[in-house]
């Protein structure tokens, strides 16, 4: 026999002899709701080497090269000795165990044609030493993954939960903290998807695809406004949820307070095929608070676009919805849908102007996973055209309190005389100003930003020239707008003319126009260059930018019939960084019925509708002087925070 072979042989059996001799072991065995943490040992490893990792796997039957995630074994202190611990958060449950394998992964395989979403080199999972036993769920088929939101009657709300399989499950609800008198049940409908529903890779592959369970869809009924409800899902054979509660939908309520935000994503506690948002668990952190200080007053959270940022790997919105449910289970969570979302390179609309606009960003999902996992009022769709499920939660709205929300989509046909457009129309239409007088309106890709989002330049034209003057011409009192992963407000505008440069004012007959996608998303490209600015500042701010800054946060809502409040708050900090006001222009009048102040009398002070004694307006007036002087000194002051208490996204700048 040759020397070599020899050589090859021994080597190959001295190999099989050190991964016979390493071993790797996960705990607990089996994940009981009380469990937070798995721990991953492993020891007898020889010669470790800083690229040795832990794959992440589930089901058990996935092949080496189809994890979900990995770690290095040098996140742990003692990883050069061969032996070492690492601990992970608990992870959702995908309706299959987990199993982790130890692999190693020599530098000199590194290969820059399987790479991650920011070009990383990925594991190839060849060399595999070890292989733990299966971690699973001590109760599988318990409900996981509850939320909320409103549906078409004002005495509904609306419960979605996922269970690994598809039999029955029912929601209990009543007024009383326990389960008794008072208490109703009411069936659920049930729905799922296949891998064959899916219309690109990575989301009909091996690699990204996984089981996502059934999606559970209970209505509960006959709420009262306004009213504290305790609920659970579930059943008897399979088991319940925790106990939740929610304050139940008043369209009479004379305020409106809602969370509002786009492109959150998702943290995931692991290295995978994609980028994750750590910083979208500050932002669910902050928004927890303040809806617990509350009480029993009723929000609502509102997410426009980009909401998991799963681009195609199934699991990632098994993290989301487990991230959300904390706030999403007590409080109706809504959204739209992005590009994330729903591009794919053969979607139905790409209309000539939009085809370097729609593209990829949706991992193939063209918006299925979306479309089953939420249900919003209405019923707006369109079909996928390749006979999977219809996408939906396109367009729609709702009253809450004294706001009218509409919601829109930015990716399929929004145009004039497309189903969207005329939907827009008619509903801004028959909006009741004396009892909702703000109207919000949202989308995901915005019509006005300072970004330089070069690439839907044609994009936003569109928007300008068909939804701008419905906006304009219903007075839409907000637009909202996600994509651009950054805080900016804008003036009250209409074709990038200002009609008010302050931020406290009666409404002045055009929008003002806000991106909020600063929900957790990291990257953003920088901000558009002026021509009149060659040299430094590089990018000023336009005038029309109002305010804009690159930090992560949310905004809130607080509005009554006679003033909106719009606030930005900073997740470094969780306080408020900037404050948009505006009047409606109604005073309460003595019957209870709010009455309209004509707008041309409103700089004098006097309405034709309502006679105030000018002692009194100089009082009144003296009030709101003081009220504003001390404000604004204290408005300064923070925007002279330090930069570095901010925590900043990535950005080409930097």
């Amino acid at each position: 026999m040759p020397l070599l072979l020899l050589l090859l042989l021994a080597a190959g059996e001295a190999a099989a002899a050190a991964a016979a001799a390493t071993t790797l072991t996960a705990t607990p065995e089996k994940l009981a709701q009380s469990d937070r943490v798995i721990t991953i040992r492993w020891s007898g490893l020889p010669d470790p080497d800083g690229l040795d990792y832990v794959g992440i796997y589930s089901p058990p039957s996935s092949s080496d090269r189809d994890f979900l995630g990995y770690l290095f074994l040098n996140g742990s202190s003692s990883w050069r000795t061969g032996a070492g611990e690492l601990t992970l958060p608990r992870l959702p449950n995908l309706r299959a165990p987990y199993q982790f394998r130890l692999f190693r992964w020599p530098a000199r395989e590194y290969s820059y044609h399987h790479v991650d979403h920011d070009g990383n080199p990925l594991p190839h999972g060849r060399h595999r030493v070890a292989v733990s036993g299966e971690v699973a769920f001590d109760s599988p088929a318990l409900p996981d993954q509850v939320h909320l939101s409103f549906a078409n009657g004002v005495d509904e709300m609306r419960v979605m939960f996922v269970c690994g399989d598809g039999g029955r499950r029912v929601v209990r609800y009543g007024p009383a903290k326990e389960e008794g008198e008072g208490w109703k049940e009411v069936a659920t409908e049930v729905r799922t998807y296949e891998q064959k529903h899916m219309c690109d890779s990575p989301a009909n592959s091996s690699v990204g695809w996984r089981d996502p369970g059934f999606v559970f869809d209970g209505l509960m009924k006959g709420l009262e406004p306004g009213r504290r409800y305790f609920y659970k899902v579930g059943s008897n054979s399979s088991g319940w949820s925790d106990t939740y509660s929610f304050i139940s939908r008043d369209n009479e309520a004379n305020e409106t307070i809602a969370f509002l935000f786009g492109d959150m994503g998702t943290y995931v506690p692991y290295n995978t095929y994609i980028r994750t948002q750590d910083e979208s668990l500050s932002t669910v952190k902050w928004i927890l608070r303040d809806i617990q200080a509350l009480g029993d007053k009723p929000a609502f959270i509102s997410h426009i676009g980009d909401i998991s940022y799963a681009r195609g790997y199934a699991w990632v919105w098994d993290h989301f919805f487990n991230q959300i449910e904390p706030i999403a289970a007590n409080t109706p969570y809504h959204v739209c849908i992005g590009n994330h979302e729903y591009d794919w390179p053969l979607q139905p609309w790409k209309p000539w102007w939009a085809a370097g606009i729609y593209g990829t960003d949706g991992g193939g999902e063209c918006g299925i996973p979306y479309s089953i996992k939420f249900r919003m009022p209405g019923n707006s769709f369109v079909p996928t055209g390749n006979g999977a499920p219809d996408t939906r939660n396109l367009y729609y709205s709702f009253d809450s309190g004294v706001v009218h929300f509409v919601y829109m989509s930015t990716e399929t046909n929004f145009v004039q005389g497309s189903d969207q457009y005329n939907f827009i129309k008619a509903d801004l239409e028959k909006v009741n100003r004396s009892r909702t007088p703000f109207i919000v309106f949202q989308g995901h890709r915005p019509m006005y930003t300072s970004s330089n989002e070069a690439r839907d330049f044609a994009h936003r034209q569109q928007m300008l020239q068909n939804l701008e003057p419905l906006l304009v011409t219903y007075k839409v009192t907000l637009a909202l707008w996600g994509h651009v992963h950054r805080y900016e407000r804008f003036c009250p505008m209409k074709n990038f003319q200002c009609v008010n440069m302050s931020s406290s004012f009666v409404y002045p007959g055009a929008p003002v126009h806000l991106v909020i996608g600063m929900g957790g998303q990291d990257y953003q490209p920088f901000w558009q260059p002026r021509k009149d600015h060659p040299d430094v500042p590089v990018y000023p701010q336009p005038e029309r930018s109002m305010y804009r800054g690159g930090e992560f946060g949310y905004t809130k809502l607080v509005a009554t019939k006679e003033k909106l409040t719009l606030m930005y708050i900073g997740n470094h900090d969780g306080q408020v960084h900037d404050i948009v006001e505006i009047f409606s222009g109604q005073v309460p009048s003595s019957n209870g019925f709010a009455e309209v102040v004509d707008d041309t009398k409103l700089g004098t002070g006097v309405s034709t509708k309502l006679k105030i004694p000018l002692f009194s307006l100089e009082i009144v007036g003296s009030a709101m002087f003081a009220l504003v002087l001390g404000f604004s000194f204290g408005f300064l002051i923070r925007r002279k925070k330090e930069a570095a208490q901010w925590t900043p996204v990535k950005n080409e700048e930097t």
